[in-house]
């Protein structure tokens, strides 16, 4: 155990040579000359290892997710033209790639009692998520979203390249930060007022049936702006911490929400912290972690970096109301366990794959560019 002891400040009103008054005392003027804060003792922190744990969760959600990529992308070209049909499976984690279905189905679920049997596999990861999110604050969006990761890999690159990241003016920051928020709005809305029938008969159509493969389309065959889009926001990634989940993602925004209701968060005490502030610029959402006792906002992705900077054992800490600490790895046993577990029960249960004969894809597919979202 390292105690580290307290420095010593300087003395205001300090006087001149001989005991006569120092400068700025002259003609009854009191002068308070400023003093460095003093330091104060502490116990070093031992080492933390969360970020370990969590680069772990990325790089295997990220390689995940490339699998499913690839497999779903062979699935397509068994289907179109010098393909052999059905020769590669569906892969169902596909439909986490599609939040609006998976809200369509969790809805159709919640007001009729029946588990979807088209893209079942969307729903319970959605579920999945949710549940981390409540339980972890925002860790979907710190320790498993692939996009995520690879925004915080952009602006990790550009701080090695220019020695720092920028900040927008805060008059420009605040009402960007409001953009996913009124895009989540907007989606809500249009589940929201969209009835069971309505939703059941989407999903059935042609166009539901292959908005997986569209968005494939989307990256398959890009045109000039949609790249000049993409391109704009990977630049934007590199000067910008999170740029794409700061201001624009709306999947983010109801992470945000969801975990604003978390009774876990990050807390400070006060009398164990030595005002290093070394939290607050380690904290890649730029939250105040050195100055507030704890942190409720929706910003935070529970990435635990703060923590694992924070030098002062006792300081900081993510937890379970003021005194139960909630390490990283415990973090990432009950994340694991909660995704496995719910995926789990769903394929045990039969409620994975999505019950559309190989034969239907066959038709739609092959004219996917042509399907137009119904009206």
């Amino acid at each position: 155990m390292e105690v580290v002891e307290p420095g010593t400040g300087g003395r205001a009103g300090a006087k001149g040579p001989a005991g006569r008054p120092g400068r700025g005392e002259q003609a009854g003027e009191l002068v308070q000359l400023a003093t460095p804060r003093e330091k104060k003792a502490f116990v070093r922190a031992p080492p933390d290892r969360s970020q370990r744990w969590r680069l772990g969760f990325q790089l295997a959600f990220l390689l995940l997710n490339v699998a499913i990529g690839v497999q779903f992308w062979l699935f397509v070209r068994s289907f179109e033209d010098g393909g052999v049909p059905g020769s590669v499976s569906r892969p169902p984690g596909v439909e986490g790639w599609l939040p609006i279905a998976a809200l369509m189905n969790l809805k159709a679920t919640l007001l009729t009692g029946e588990l979807p049997r088209r893209f079942p596999a969307g729903m319970f990861l959605l579920v999945t998520f949710l549940a981390i999110t409540f339980l972890f604050r925002k860790a979907f969006c710190g320790w498993l979203c692939p996009i995520g990761t690879v925004s915080e890999w952009l602006w990790k690159l550009g701080r090695r390249i220019f020695g720092r990241t920028f900040a927008l003016p805060r008059g420009l920051d605040v009402p960007l930060r409001g953009v996913k928020y009124l895009l989540l709005g907007l989606f809500l809305w249009a589940v929201g007022t969209m009835p069971v029938e309505g939703i059941q008969a989407f999903l059935r159509s042609p166009y539901g049936l292959v908005a997986d493969v569209k968005m494939l389309n989307f990256f398959r065959h890009m045109d000039a702006t949609a790249g000049a889009v993409i391109g704009f926001l990977i630049l934007a990634s590199v000067l910008v911490q999170n740029f794409w989940c700061r201001y624009a993602c709306p999947y983010g925004a109801l992470h945000g929400l969801v975990s604003w209701l978390s009774p876990v968060r990050i807390r400070r005490d006060p009398h164990a912290c030595i005002d290093c502030a070394k939290c607050a610029k380690a904290c890649p959402s730029r939250l105040p972690v050195d100055t507030a006792l704890s942190i409720a906002s929706p910003e935070c992705t529970g990435c635990l970096e703060c923590v694992a900077s924070c030098p002062a054992k006792g300081a900081l800490a993510m937890s379970v109301g003021p005194r139960r600490a909630l390490p990283g790895r415990a973090m990432a046993a009950g994340i694991a366990l909660l995704f496995l577990g719910i995926v789990g029960v769903a394929r045990l249960t039969g409620h994975w794959h999505t019950e559309v004969d190989p034969r239907t894809y066959e038709a739609v597919i092959r004219q996917a560019s042509e399907l137009e979202h119904p009206r």
